[in-house]
């Protein structure tokens, strides 16, 4: 009987841990959502249900221009990187050179180098190029610091591939382009979808660094909220934060749903 109780007052106790841990996770984002719909502009008293600020919302043109400026960065740059970190995924892990080394210890360094040292650095190497900074500076700055996420979730995948079949394929005949189509993308295109929507997660979130190389005419989405949040929180941009948070959960169940049909 005592290591029943036991057992049933364990069981009890990670349960409520898991529900504070959950609620103290949620709470502030139930809260967001449920403000977006408060007609009161400021303060956190409900005084009403209203759609007036979606409505001001969807008529912001900043915003919008702030949210395609967003997408493309994160699109275009998240295709480069992940190109380009497959590539030197598969020529790092699987051949020997001199520098070898050095170049795996490269891969990490925009891994620990704040943020906020890295747009700074990349400030001064593009106004050292005299490069106008703007979209396509925030676009390098994205593809640079995505890369090194791709190049680790690539060399993951491939310390599980079987070298073998490239041999065996090479036996039998096939050219380099066949066994790189064929064999070897089919077999890490698991990590390379998952590389590439990391890529677009990290350029959608990030603030820093886009912070230092955006130039006029190019706000990002995360520029946008913060020049408008210190002025303090609208429902305005409760209103955008519930559109990304459904965003972000529809595009979770849709990954879920069809899981198994990416990935086979």
């Amino acid at each position: 009987m005592d290591k029943e109780f036991n057992v049933l007052g364990k069981r009890r106790f990670s349960f409520i841990m898991t529900l504070l841990i959950m609620i103290f996770f949620y709470l502030p984002i139930a809260m967001l959502i449920a403000l977006s719909f408060n007609s009161a502009r400021q303060g956190v008293i409900w005084t009403g249900f209203t759609l007036k600020w979606y409505s001001v919302l969807f008529r912001d043109d900043e915003i919008w221009r702030a949210f395609l400026n967003t997408v493309i960065i994160a699109l275009t740059s998240s295709t480069v990187a992940t190109a380009i970190g497959v590539l030197s995924a598969i020529g790092i892990y699987w051949h020997n050179f001199r520098l070898k080394r050095y170049f795996q210890a490269l891969i990490y360094t925009p891994l620990i180098v704040p943020d906020i040292l890295m747009g700074v650095s990349m400030l001064m190497f593009f106004v050292s190029l005299r490069i106008q900074l703007g979209l396509f500076t925030i676009f390098i700055a994205h593809v640079t610091f995505s890369i090194s996420y791709v190049i680790l979730i690539v060399i993951a995948r491939l310390e599980d591939f079987d070298y073998s079949i490239i041999e065996a394929a090479q036996d039998l005949g096939a050219s380099w382009y066949q066994i790189f189509f064929k064999i070897i993308i089919p077999m890490i295109k698991p990590a390379i979808i998952a590389s590439f929507l990391l890529s677009i997660t990290l350029s959608i979130d990030d603030f820093v660094i886009t912070f230092f190389v955006a130039g006029p005419g190019s706000t990002t989405l995360p520029l946008q909220i913060y020049s408008m949040i210190k002025f303090g929180v609208s429902p305005e941009i409760n209103a955008l934060s519930t559109l990304l948070i459904g965003a972000t959960f529809i595009i979770s169940i849709f990954g879920l749903r069809f899981r198994k049909l990416i990935f086979s």
